[in-house]
């Protein structure tokens, strides 16, 4: 009987999601499952909601809820982080945003690409390492999956340094492949798609409804200009490249020096899209407002809302309890998976069953959508680097390799900028002294 461990269970995201995934199983619901959270207020509120789906659930939960990492993890069978990066509550985001305008790069999101990618990858990369280490001593042959961004270039790290098995997660791929149908209209249960590439850069290879092949009728709808608003930046790059990316119109636009160089080309490609320090004050307050929302949910009077997600997480747990088969798309190390990527972390279809992950062999990808992967991997080696060694020519070279960066700052405004983050946030980087 496996144990799972939430770690970052206080998550107003993913840890109501979680919590209905894993009590609505009937094979997961009778696992123990590890709640840890620094806060012990927002673990409270998820430990009430657990208890409330429960009962409406008519299941008994075996929830053990503690602040303490290494007691969540001790004997666990499957460890799932959705940590925050260090600094992330103290804003490090937003300030990785506004030094990078400062030198003319506007970021829309800077997840996973860009100055703020290399430098949220880097600023997790000696938690998720710690993680890693518990685990080689409290429970060596627990499967992490674990959803920090950069989600490929931390997974590539810790190949580096751990010997756990991880895959990093992501809702990119399915979430794309649900709003192809949306755009389509066609029924997301009657399709298929196969999917692979780089995180948030995956390309839909097969996309078929009812075994036929669905591009046709996506680029005759591209035509509407309604539909096409939606997804300005990913239906140009299908056009130009000819296949469809995954993540979102407003993320993907940083990925490249097509959308982004001056302000009348963000206001037409990302419009109505609120950034800099206005984002940044009402995410704050979105999530001081869903934080209370949850709060009365759990404490009041009321039914808890059971709203479980397509998470790939619980899914892969499932599998390996049941030994039912279950497909998703992971992020692995490209083991010649991709034969016309290097090596490097990949985004492919895995297969997973009691046995394990089993990530599934691609071949090719076609040469265009193979080259601007290659762009977006080229400086993830050197923020593997520069991240684990503490190394801040690493770190700039990365920066430096950017499309965006590359398009806005002389090499010299790169390394002003990379001076002037690491600065700003030494207390989260340990790795550099």
């Amino acid at each position: 009987m496996g144990k799972i461990a939430l770690l970052g269970a206080g998550s107003q995201g993913f840890g109501p999601q979680f919590l209905a995934d894993i009590l609505s199983r009937p094979t997961l619901a009778r696992l123990p499952v590890a709640l840890m959270d620094k806060s012990e207020a927002n673990l409270e509120i998820m430990v009430r909601l657990g208890k409330k789906m429960a009962v409406q659930l008519g299941v008994e939960p075996r929830f053990e809820p503690t602040t303490d990492r290494r007691r969540a993890l001790d004997g666990a069978d499957y460890v799932v982080a959705t940590v925050n990066a260090p600094g992330d509550r103290e804003g490090m985001r937003g300030v990785e945003r506004r030094i990078s305008e400062k030198y003319g790069v506007n970021q829309a999101i800077g997840g996973d690409v860009g100055p703020g990618g290399v430098f949220l990858s880097i600023r997790y990369m000696p938690l998720l390492t710690a993680i890693c280490r518990d685990m080689e001593e409290l429970c060596p042959n627990a499967w992490l999956l674990q959803y920090g961004n950069d989600t490929a270039t931390v997974a590539w790290a810790l190949s580096r340094v751990s010997s756990i098995r991880t895959v990093g997660m992501c809702h990119s791929v399915q979430g794309t492949a649900a709003e192809l149908c949306r755009y389509a209209g066609v029924p997301f249960e009657e399709t298929g798609h196969w999917a692979a590439g780089v995180n948030h850069q995956a390309w839909y290879l097969r996309l078929e409804h009812k075994g036929r092949d669905m591009y046709p009728l996506l680029r005759e709808k591209m035509k509407d200009p309604v539909i096409y608003e939606k997804d300005p930046v990913r239906f140009e790059i299908m056009k130009h490249f000819g296949y469809f990316p995954s993540e979102s119109s407003i993320h993907h636009s940083e990925f490249y020096a097509y959308f982004r160089k001056n302000p009348e080309m963000i206001a037409r490609w990302t419009p109505n899209y609120l950034s800099g320090s206005g984002r940044d004050d009402r995410y704050m307050k979105d999530t001081a407002r869903s934080r209370e929302a949850l709060r009365k949910e759990a404490f009041g009077d009321g039914p808890a809302r059971i709203r479980t997600s397509d998470e790939y997480a619980i899914g892969i747990i499932e599998a390996m309890e049941t030994n039912r088969p279950y497909r998703f798309n992971g992020n692995v190390m490209n083991t010649g998976l991709i034969t016309n990527l290097h090596y490097s972390c990949v985004e492919v279809p895995c297969l997973v069953d009691a046995m394990g992950v089993h990530p599934c062999w691609v071949g090719d990808l076609p040469e265009a959508c193979a080259s601007l992967n290659r762009q977006k991997l080229a400086g993830m080696a050197l923020a593997v680097k520069g991240g684990l060694e503490g190394d801040a020519k690493a770190v700039e070279q990365a920066v430096a390799l950017d499309s965006l960066t590359a398009a806005m700052c002389t090499l010299d405004q790169v390394h002003d900028m990379v001076t002037e983050i690491i600065e700003a946030e030494k207390e989260f980087l340990p790795q550099f002294g």
